[in-house]
């Protein structure tokens, strides 16, 4: 689509969503009390002025919020998806329509078409960029290193997004800073457990509508978003079995009270499995082999290669839509395997992503990040910095404020005998 006189260039599906999608942003504003005091903050102090920042995050109302923010705070930014299913079209409408944010974004977009956005993105020379799984920063390193000088620094909330940049960093390319947002305790302990653990198994049930009570759920990695879907399901009376690679988590699973096993001895067992590893093909040929008749697997990891679709894909005689986002591959030993998502992250796909509770803290974690890294520009080394503890510990506490929750102080007495302990006194 072309810009008018009062909308900035944008790529959207279709601009008369934008009612619906104001409406559908105002009511996961309710839930985001913590962002919206930084944005308030941002609105007075600029701290964005004159810098250039590109976004490539999951077009939804809570991120909507995030873009709103740092636009308050003066920065020229353009937003991008960074999954082709987890757009929210009305969203992306409303921000171009009603806040002036130039999106490029469109559920269901062709990898082609994402391929695009992402140069589209680059074209904005970025300053800053937040970037749900590390493509734009990969793509910048890749093929725009011309561009490398005008990056003050990236920021990375997803764990796959983490993994890729510290192989780039050990492969010596990756040369400006980038603030580890995932592993902030305000973000991983609560929008990948509690917020994946809701989000997931909303999507399962929006695409299938099956009963979890009873089912043998397999989860598939048990890091803290596979805490939470494990957690959740056996919440909804399912039977979880857990397939680690690390021994310490798999112990940690066990002393949870759930079953630890390969996942070669879980596929014939199970009636539904979530792959939360971030690793490639956790579900394969093998597996989908033994699998009872009907299993469903589906992924709540950010990229779309924890389940072997194509290996699936090649046996099968026949792949039909079932349902929105449910496909049945049937095999040749007459037996079906059904699909969700297509494989992509289900809790996007199928469903509308994390509760704007929890995405509250992730996006301070990022809005505040962002500035973190505009106030250090030119005094943090590249590589993976961490979040720093007091920016943590403030999303924490404004978090209670908002929630009407008070917590203890230590008394003089208190802090002086604690203090005792660092000075040896």
């Amino acid at each position: 689509m072309t810009a008018t006189s009062t909308q900035p260039k944008h790529e959207v599906r279709d601009l008369s969503l934008a009612p619906l999608g104001k409406q559908r942003i105002e009511w996961a504003g309710r839930e985001m009390p913590v962002l919206r005091q930084i944005r308030d903050r941002f609105a007075q102090e600029k701290p964005f002025a004159g810098i250039r920042l590109v976004a490539c995050c999951h077009v939804t109302t809570e991120t909507a919020h995030l873009a709103i923010a740092l636009k308050a705070g003066g920065a020229d930014a353009v937003l991008i998806a960074s999954n082709p299913l987890s757009t929210q079209d009305d969203v992306a409408a409303c921000l171009v329509a009603d806040y002036g944010i130039p999106v490029f974004a469109i559920k269901g977009e062709d990898a082609e078409t994402y391929t695009r956005h992402v140069h589209t993105a680059l074209d904005h020379k970025p300053n800053i960029i937040i970037d749900d799984g590390s493509d734009v920063v990969a793509t910048l390193i890749q093929e725009r290193q011309d561009q490398i000088a005008d990056v003050i620094g990236t920021t990375e909330e997803t764990t796959t997004g983490i993994v890729r940049l510290r192989a780039m960093f050990k492969d010596g390319v990756l040369s400006f800073p980038a603030m580890n947002v995932n592993d902030a305790d305000t973000k991983h302990f609560f929008d990948n457990r509690y917020g994946t653990g809701q989000s997931t198994l909303d999507g399962i049930i929006r695409a299938t509508n099956v009963l979890l009570a009873g089912k043998t759920v397999v989860v598939a990695g048990y890091g803290w978003c596979g805490k939470g879907v494990a957690l959740r399901a056996r919440g909804l009376g399912s039977n979880v079995i857990v397939t680690e690679i690390d021994p310490t988590k798999a112990i940690e699973a066990v002393m949870d009270g759930f079953r630890v096993m390969p996942m070669a001895e879980a596929a014939p067992q199970g009636d539904l499995f979530v792959t939360v590893t971030g690793n490639k093909h956790v579900i394969r040929s093998e597996h989908f082999d033994v699998m009872k008749d009907g299993a469903m697997v589906c992924n709540s990891g950010h990229f779309d290669i924890e389940i072997d679709l194509k290996s699936l894909g090649a046996k099968a005689t026949e792949v039909k839509d079932v349902r929105p986002f449910t496909q049945q591959y049937l095999l040749p030993n007459g037996k079906s395997v059904i699909v969700l998502g297509e494989g992509r992250l289900v809790n996007l796909a199928a469903a509308e992503g994390h509760p704007s509770a929890v995405m509250d803290m992730s996006f301070a974690n990022q809005a505040l990040a962002c500035e973190y890294l505009v106030k250090n520009k030119g005094k943090l080394e590249p590589g993976i910095h961490s979040i720093p503890v007091e920016v943590d510990k403030e999303i924490a506490r404004l978090k209670l404020q908002a929630m009407g929750v008070m917590i203890d102080s230590l008394t003089p007495e208190q802090t002086e005998y604690i203090n005792s302990w660092t000075s040896g006194t």
